[in-house]
């Protein structure tokens, strides 16, 4: 924890959510599909609550498991996501603060993502998109229509009373048919997903053709070597932990191929993605990938 970890912890106590006696399933490697085949590499999150880490040594994907299975997680960001990470950073985040600081986010994403795309897109879909500031960005300087897709109804009724198209719920969850959007965002969101392959997938779907797709990923292999402890990028709310080889792999077992790519001051790594054919990564580089990283994890 920080510094100051003992007050942290007094301010995470008081919460009074006890992780440890939550419901919990366990999980397996969502990329390549191997079970069994893992090695721990954190017993506890940066959180303090006792939550195993592992990663996959076929492809390097890093997963809790146990986790907190669909019902648990929809009660988790209900109720007790904001009050958590406002408890571990020691200040308020909520419906209204998180506004300003995803502002800054959603300039600094229009300014490197519009020059990209092909064509103005007239619709956007912004997955995890709280309260809809970013969708809201973008649309207002593209003329766009935004939709919001989110699990946290509080944050959803801040980008309703802005006049964006809601959807309450989990990206995995979320069926809308034949709609298709000209841009899908994931922005910041893919390791809170309890299905990264499944969620993909259906964006790639999702995706019209011509359109184009933003994710960006936390990346575990920075984080790693910024703070030199995994620990400190484990937290309950991310069941999964990527790095660009698994992100690229994802990418093109769901159809998308990555035609650029940012890399944030915060160990954010931001891609660009185009429709395209699904394709098989390389399984041997990724199994190579995943036993250097496990050998660093371990040697921290």
């Amino acid at each position: 924890m920080h510094a100051d970890g003992s007050t942290v912890a007094t301010r995470i106590a008081a919460l009074g959510y006890d992780y440890g006696a939550q419901a919990k399933e366990s999980a397996y490697c969502n990329l390549c599909g191997a079970n069994g085949h893992s090695a721990e590499v954190a017993g506890r999150d940066r959180y303090g609550y006792p939550a195993t880490c592992v990663m996959c040594r076929r492809c390097g994907l890093a997963y809790l498991s146990p986790r907190l299975s669909a019902t648990g997680y929809a009660h988790f960001y209900a109720g007790v996501y904001r009050p958590l990470v406002s408890a571990y950073h020691g200040r308020r985040i909520d419906a209204e603060s998180v506004q300003l600081e995803q502002r800054g986010y959603a300039d600094r994403l229009a300014a490197f993502l519009l020059p990209l795309l092909p064509s103005l897109p007239r619709t956007i879909l912004d997955v995890g998109g709280s309260t809809g500031v970013v969708a809201g960005v973008l649309a207002a300087r593209l003329d766009a229509l935004a939709t919001v897709l989110d699990p946290a109804p509080d944050e959803l009724a801040v980008a309703a009373a802005a006049g964006m198209e809601t959807f309450a719920g989990l990206a995995e969850d979320f069926d809308p048919g034949e709609r298709r959007w000209d841009l899908v965002l994931l922005c910041q969101t893919i390791d809170h997903l309890l299905d990264v392959r499944a969620t993909l997938t259906a964006l790639r779907r999702m995706t019209a053709g011509g359109g184009r797709a933003f994710v960006d990923i936390l990346d575990v292999d920075l984080v790693l070597r910024r703070e030199g402890s995994i620990e400190r990028a484990v937290k309950v709310d991310h069941p999964f932990y990527l790095t660009r080889p698994t992100a690229a792999a994802f990418f093109a077992l769901s159809g998308y191929v990555i035609v650029a790519e940012r890399l944030s001051d915060d160990g954010h790594r931001g891609f660009v993605l185009a429709p395209a054919a699904c394709a098989q990564p390389d399984w041997p580089a990724l199994e190579a990938g995943a036993g250097e990283l496990l050998r660093r994890v371990v040697a921290r």
